[in-house]
């Protein structure tokens, strides 16, 4: 039998949930979406205070040119990029990544893992899902991926924040798909580098915090009369909602926590004045506190000649002038980030995973630029081999998992597939990867169909 939640959140639309409920200020029907979301949550049971940052490199970035470099390959291999030492013995990375190589021992490289689909729809959705796409071309997963799943998993826990937020409103290729709109992120769009950076839907201008102070003043009023009234707690769901919704707009915390500016300057110079770098830095205020997965998209670091997102066939740029400009402003975001996790004492508490959806090509593959008009080198997509990064989380770091063949082709030992990093967060977040969810069908479908926690992770 079609369990009713399901049936309510594939049916109802974003605007009939916006449109309806208590609170509509700006439109936020905000009660009613934290009402949606609470229906089919997990209440069994205690919830870690854990979280995941999970710091999304669309397009796919090259292995062979960040973290699994082959100086020894042939020169159509290799590439134009040396590898430097890191501080853990070993452990070699890009030379335009001196950062990250001095925070090295506060991370994991993993090598090894690999699946089937190389465009990057059908790439996203198998990565962050955990299964095989119907319709790898549809630009929305037809599973739920990861950040609707936390969301779902999480709905029972009242933080005074959402507890899955995003920059954008979905990656390409990631979705909700049976969860329901009401899993899709908290969206923090825009740049948080912009002078006149605001969160939509949390501050409320004068007009409408007056108007907000209003309606509360009169529901407190009416308080008074429904302790007499109300002699079988009926009110008490509804108040519930209510009292989420308002804390959202109204609570000291919700507010701070999306506050850049609370930031010192050292910080903020720390992480790089530029939209990756402040995206990294909100990204740690979120979780800090207390949201359990925060999704940062890093496509174009907004520097002139740049791809518009890691998808660097030559068509579409020289890849070596492309990730001189690109790899600088990604290592000052993603070193920084690491290394305050560890400072804070949040290492325990917070793991961070940077990832595309695939590698590249092993081989470089020139081709004339659509802009250039000269033939340029770059990469094409690649399934076969590609690199993830893991701090944090209370887990082993400073150690490289796995290794692809020679030539950077394929994961050659401890082959790991993306489910097996799936089950890794989930487990550290307390989920259970065997619950089951309903499809559009009734059809029982767990959150993972399979997939063990990587054992080198501890």
């Amino acid at each position: 039998m079609n369990n009713p939640a399901n049936l309510m959140q594939a049916t109802l639309s974003r605007r009939s949930f916006l449109q309806s409920g208590f609170l509509t200020l700006g439109g936020l029907g905000l009660a009613d979406l934290l009402r949606l979301r609470a229906e089919a949550a997990s209440t069994s049971g205690s919830t870690p205070d854990t979280s995941v940052i999970l710091i999304w490199l669309q397009g796919g970035p090259s292995h062979m040119e960040t973290y699994d470099l082959k100086p020894e390959a042939p020169v159509e291999y290799r590439g134009e990029v040396n590898p430097i030492h890191t501080n853990v013995p070993g452990m070699n990375i890009c030379e335009y990544l001196p950062l990250h190589a001095k925070v090295a021992d506060r991370f994991t490289l993993i090598r090894s893992i690999s699946h089937g689909f190389a465009n990057h729809a059908g790439g996203a959705g198998r990565f962050l899902s955990g299964r095989d796409p119907l319709r790898p071309l549809e630009r929305t997963s037809q599973f739920p991926t990861i950040g609707p799943i936390v969301s779902r998993m999480r709905d029972h826990v009242n933080i005074g924040i959402p507890n899955y937020i995003g920059n954008q409103p979905n990656v390409y290729g990631g979705g909700s798909a049976y969860l329901g709109e009401s899993a899709l992120p908290f969206v923090v769009g825009s740049d948080p580098n912009a002078k006149n950076y605001r969160v939509p839907n949390i501050t409320l201008d004068d007009k409408l915090k007056d108007r907000l102070d209003d309606r509360v003043t009169l529901l407190a009023s009416f308080d008074n009369m429904r302790r007499d009234l109300d002699q079988n707690g009926s009110l008490q769901s509804i108040d519930k909602f209510n009292s989420r919704a308002l804390d959202m707009l109204t609570s000291d915390k919700s507010r701070d926590a999306f506050d850049i500016t609370q930031e010192s300057e050292a910080t903020r110079d720390k992480y790089g004045r530029h939209k990756w770098g402040q995206r990294a830095l909100l990204a740690r205020r979120l979780v800090e506190a207390g949201s359990s997965f925060v999704t940062m998209q890093m496509q174009n670091p907004g520097i002139t000649g740049c791809a518009g997102n890691w998808d660097i066939h030559a068509v579409n740029g020289h890849l070596y002038d492309d990730l001189r400009g690109r790899l600088p402003v990604f290592d000052r975001a993603v070193s920084a980030l690491i290394e305050d996790i560890y400072e804070r004492g949040l290492d325990e508490k917070v793991m961070v995973i940077v990832s595309g959806e695939f590698g590249r090509t092993p081989r470089i593959n020139p081709q004339k630029g659509t802009r250039s008009k000269v033939m340029q080198p770059g990469r094409d997509h690649w399934p076969g081999a590609m690199s993830v990064l893991v701090s944090g989380g209370g887990m082993q770091m400073g150690q490289v998992i796995g290794s692809t063949t020679a030539n950077g082709a394929y994961a050659k030992d401890n082959k790991l597939d993306p489910n097996d990093l799936l089950s890794t967060v989930y487990r550290f977040l307390g989920i259970d990867q065997t619950h089951e969810f309903l499809d559009y069908s009734g059809r029982p479908m767990p959150i993972l169909p399979s997939g063990k926690p990587i054992v080198e992770l501890g």
